[in-house]
């Protein structure tokens, strides 16, 4: 029996399901594993929906599997953090050689994040591999590796997480700079050449809609401005709700004007930033989502990475107008990234609102990637530095915007990826001290909650580090994958 799920299949008992809140979070029927063909259920479900004693909970738990639907770590003793860590990398381990639910096939095992996320996601799968390379976890690795480049592959991008609810939209696109951790780990020179087509198609996607556009026009995730200058932005091909959201969106969505309030929160999912006062037009609430209008700084410096990439696995290959393409192109990018993202008044890279022309108001950490990846000037890094410090910097950690919104990519929250780019960014550029201090400080915000709760977090607060951290669609998770990741490397360094 072919147990492949699509949402969209069984939708009716899915939405009465989710209506009901039958369960405690809206992810649990998403995951579900059908026992019996999809047209069964669904014909059984007609049937007996109507009886007089029939209950939709009796029902989805004799038809459904929910085998590992959340993990949890237990421990007879606390152990030392680093062994802990260790111990975690094999129970955050899976494997999926077949289709199984919603979960999409992958031809290695790979580690995913923990909680209730029981899947391979892509952006977090780059941080995680962070502490496998400190843990000489090399062949997972290159798994992670594989697995992306077998989306790619297969699907054309790597989806969101390894799901067929996710095939509508990547999430940031860090497979360029996970085949530079794999070469600075195996010392191979093969490892781009190798993976040459691989970016080519990942390319192929993030540009798609290019050739047609007219001036200040956008198509998918391909944005052109007023003065025909190219730049991406994150985007979701399908406007309806999610389905690991269902209700939330649903009742979010309540009272929207405008046409695509789902493919704006959806496109805002795209980008890891899921949610953000960053967003929202209004800087407060989610019904003034408007992520379809920005062009993000963080997508354009990563695209920028999978251009520099692009030409120098070209060189390798002796591809030479390849090279010079993929060259031009990231040249062209450099320059756009300067002129759109760079906020001199503020002193700090923003995110630039296509219809308005100008940049957000917005501040937030996204700003660290032109430094992380080498592209700011030393005036530029100074500026941000300084910000960085004054706004961003608590005794936990980075916060991730300056704006307390109740959102959970928002001030207090500090998130494992930003204190890696932070720290590399600072260092980047002779901020020595800075880095250290974003790497005290939150690792010893890592240590604490680790010495009384056991459990390493999805993300904290920088802020109170007396309290966990909240907000967000669903309570903190423990695991948890790019935690550990981060905090190995950081440790190292």
């Amino acid at each position: 029996m072919n147990t492949q799920l699509y949402i969209k299949d069984i939708h009716t008992l899915f939405d009465d399901v989710q209506r009901a809140e039958i369960f405690e979070d809206q992810k649990m029927m998403t995951d579900a594993v059908p026992l019996f063909s999809i047209s069964e259920i669904n014909e059984k479900y007609e049937k007996e929906k109507y009886e007089k004693d029939f209950d939709l909970k009796d029902f989805v738990l004799s038809n459904f599997d929910f085998l590992g639907a959340k993990i949890s770590i237990q421990r007879e003793d606390q152990l030392p953090i680093r062994e802990h860590i260790e111990k975690l990398w094999d129970e955050l381990t899976r494997t999926a050689y077949e289709e199984k639910g919603t979960l999409l096939k992958l031809p290695k095992p790979y580690v995913v994040p923990g909680g209730r996320f029981n899947e391979f996601f892509y952006w977090d799968s780059y941080f995680i591999m962070l502490g496998l390379q400190v843990s000489g976890r090399t062949e997972m690795m290159e798994n992670i590796v594989e697995n992306c480049s077998y989306l790619i592959q297969t699907v054309g991008f790597v989806p969101n997480a390894s799901r067929t609810h996710f095939l509508s939209r990547s999430q940031p696109p860090y497979f360029s700079l996970m085949l530079d951790l794999l070469f600075e780990s195996t010392n191979d020179g093969k490892v781009y050449s190798r993976y040459h087509d691989t970016l080519e198609k990942e390319y192929a996607f993030w540009m798609d809609g290019e050739k047609d556009l007219e001036n200040g026009s956008s198509a998918k995730r391909v944005v052109k401005t007023q003065n025909g200058d190219i730049l991406n932005r994150y985007y979701d091909a399908e406007n309806a709700p999610r389905p690991e959201s269902y209700l939330i969106d649903i009742e979010d969505g309540e009272n929207i004007s405008g046409e695509e309030f789902y493919r704006n929160i959806r496109s805002a999912c795209e980008s890891g930033w899921d949610f953000s006062s960053r967003w929202f037009a209004d800087g407060n609430t989610i019904q003034t989502i408007e992520t379809l209008n920005l062009a993000e700084v963080d997508l354009n410096c990563l695209l920028w990475h999978l251009e520099k990439t692009l030409a120098k696995s070209s060189a390798l290959q002796s591809l030479s107008d390849k090279e010079n393409y993929y060259t031009q192109r990231a040249a062209t990018r450099k320059q756009m990234i300067n002129t759109y993202f760079w906020d001199e008044n503020a002193g700090i890279y923003k995110d630039y609102h296509t219809k308005k022309h100008k940049n957000t108001p917005s501040e937030h950490i996204a700003a660290l990637y032109p430094l992380f990846l080498g592209l700011a000037s030393q005036e530029q890094a100074k500026a941000i530095s300084e910000i960085v410090a004054g706004k961003f910097l608590y005794k936990g950690g980075l916060v991730t915007t300056t704006k307390e919104s109740g959102q959970q990519w928002d001030l207090p929250n500090a998130w494992a990826p930003y204190q890696w780019l932070g720290f590399v960014a600072m260092k980047n550029y002779g901020f020595t001290q800075l880095a250290d201090e974003i790497k005290n400080n939150w690792c010893s915000n890592v240590e604490r909650v680790y010495h009384n709760t056991g459990k390493l977090m999805e993300k904290y607060n920088a802020v109170d580090t007396a309290t966990i951290a909240g907000g967000g669609e669903y309570p903190n998770q423990d695991g948890f994958g790019w935690t550990n990741g981060v905090y190995l490397q950081l440790k190292q360094n």
